[in-house]
């Protein structure tokens, strides 16, 4: 049996027999194994196709997930290509003036973001020579960016197996992990997440 919802695909056959096989076998190989597979093939199969996944280009990641932090992704979407085309580096980022920043930004809402944009943008160019940090520790100093941020820029610009916790994640764990129950700390979501990375 298979839902629709949106570009959202959810085999409840599948996720069944997954929690059979960790009710039987607790997290074991053969469990993280099965839950990477599915996870894997749901993005393969439905993986949305982004502006921000097609490139590597760390500054253009680093806006994308700030962009993305309380906005919907259809909104970002068409924010950013336009966002990017006014400010394609972070020298370019760093130079604008803050009624100029605003302007392009508008549409996006909490203009503090922007704000910090262009402060993580200056940071950039007067302490890293123009180059976005690849450590987390270091990117999670920046304005407007905190943990989750930090690392998702840490993995999606600079392939690092980084382990965190976001909204997104955090669903994914409880819906296959912790099955039945609402909400789960953290503390007990962030091993499985070490388990499980690739």
């Amino acid at each position: 049996m298979t839902r629709n919802s949106g570009n959202q695909v959810y085999n409840k056959d599948q996720a069944g027999r997954f929690h059979e096989l960790l009710k039987s076998e607790g997290v074991s190989p053969k469990v993280i194994s099965r839950f990477r597979k599915i996870i894997l093939t749901f993005y393969k199969k439905s993986g949305r196709d982004l502006p921000w996944r097609q490139t590597t280009n760390p500054y253009h990641i680093l806006v994308s997930e700030i962009m993305l932090q309380q906005t919907r992704v259809d909104r970002v979407i068409k924010k950013f290509p336009e966002f990017i085309a006014v400010y394609p580096t972070c020298f370019d980022l760093a130079r604008a003036k803050l009624p100029e920043l605003l302007s392009v930004w508008q549409g996006m809402g909490y203009n503090r973001r922007a704000i910090a944009l262009s402060g993580c943008a200056r940071m950039i160019v007067e302490r890293y020579d123009g180059q976005v940090p690849r450590d987390p520790e270091i990117l999670a100093l920046f304005p407007g960016i905190g943990n989750a941020t930090a690392h998702s820029i840490a993995a999606f610009a600079f392939n690092e197996p980084v382990v965190f916790i976001e909204t997104n994640i955090r669903r994914i764990f409880i819906h296959f992990f912790f099955a039945g129950r609402d909400t789960v700390a953290d503390r007990d979501i962030l091993p499985l997440v070490t388990k499980t990375l690739d």
